[in-house]
């Protein structure tokens, strides 16, 4: 699998933003450089599960709220600051669905379908996209959730135990579970 320079970071821009948090930790105003960092992959992965782009900016904007004003007590455990944001951001996701009565989506880029996919003739390629696009709607939340960070996302283990706050051996092992759920919907 490759490694998707988006959401991986080396040693140095981990320690880079290791310098900012402390900053803005100790002076909010300091906070732009994170902001700038992630705000755009906190708002797709909001947008990709509801898909209402104004709702999906208010749930951004609350997350980023929600991790200033707490900024004060994050704790660095070797990640990037997105694993706390993604906690953050799936927290109020399933507060939004709760309170308004949101209708979760897959809101999945045909490229990615494409990526899990061998090479076939167009008909048959996209009658076996649609019949994956559909295998993943039936995927719980949890599942899909785990689906789209190792898969689209391109996340290791570590970051997605991180993000779900389980250890890495779990998200490998949850993360075959939801894969094997997925190719026993998509071959009924």
């Amino acid at each position: 699998m490759t490694v998707n320079p988006m959401y991986h970071q080396s040693a140095s821009k981990l320690e880079e933003e290791l310098v900012w948090i402390r900053k803005a930790q100790k002076d909010p105003e300091s906070f732009g450089p994170l902001y700038k960092k992630y705000h755009e992959q906190i708002f797709r992965y909001i947008h990709q599960r509801m898909d209402d782009e104004e709702q999906a900016f208010d749930i951004t904007s609350q997350v980023f709220v929600k991790a200033l004003k707490n900024l004060p007590k994050y704790e660095f455990r070797g990640v990037p600051l997105a694993s706390w944001l993604y906690r953050i951001a799936k927290s109020e996701l399933y507060q939004t669905f709760r309170d308004r009565k949101a209708i979760r989506t897959v809101n999945v880029d045909t490229v990615h379908l494409s990526e899990m996919m061998v090479d076939l003739d167009e008909d048959e390629q996209e009658e076996r996209r649609e019949k994956l696009y559909v295998s993943l709607k039936k995927l719980n939340e949890t599942d899909l959730q785990l689906v789209e960070m190792r898969y689209f996302e391109k996340r290791s283990f570590r970051e997605i135990g991180e993000i779900l706050e389980i250890t890495e051996n779990n998200a490998k092992v949850k993360c075959f579970r939801a894969l094997e759920k997925l190719k026993r919907l998509y071959t009924e």
